[in-house]
């Protein structure tokens, strides 16, 4: 009787437990204030800038080494900086929309 009463209790703790659990991620996940949302939004773009180093294949190419992804954007910002600034951002966006064309069309097959 003692020992069904506590296994009856220790279930509803149990349950307890998990309702409340529920309800912090609930409202984790629809937490609107102005910090979680610039941290949500910074999070999916660094989800998304991760995707396309990977989209370039350049994770396999430099066989995962974050040095020379991490040179490879140096020197890419460093030609940003330089004077032709403008015909290289020309030249780099024409090549994403390929890219991005080209995944497309792959997809859609």
């Amino acid at each position: 009787m003692l020992v069904d009463q506590l296994a009856r209790t220790l279930a509803a703790h149990m349950r307890l437990i998990q309702a409340r659990n529920r309800l912090l991620a609930h409202r984790a996940r629809h937490d609107m204030r102005d910090w979680r949302v610039k941290r949500r939004e910074r999070t999916r773009q660094l989800i998304e800038l991760g995707g396309l180093i990977a989209k370039a294949e350049l994770i396999e190419l430099t066989d995962d080494d974050r040095a020379v992804i991490l040179g490879l954007l140096i020197e890419a910002a460093a030609k940003l900086k330089g004077e032709n600034r403008d015909q290289q951002l020309l030249l780099w966006r024409r090549r994403g929309a390929r890219a991005f064309a080209q995944n497309q069309l792959a997809d859609s097959r």
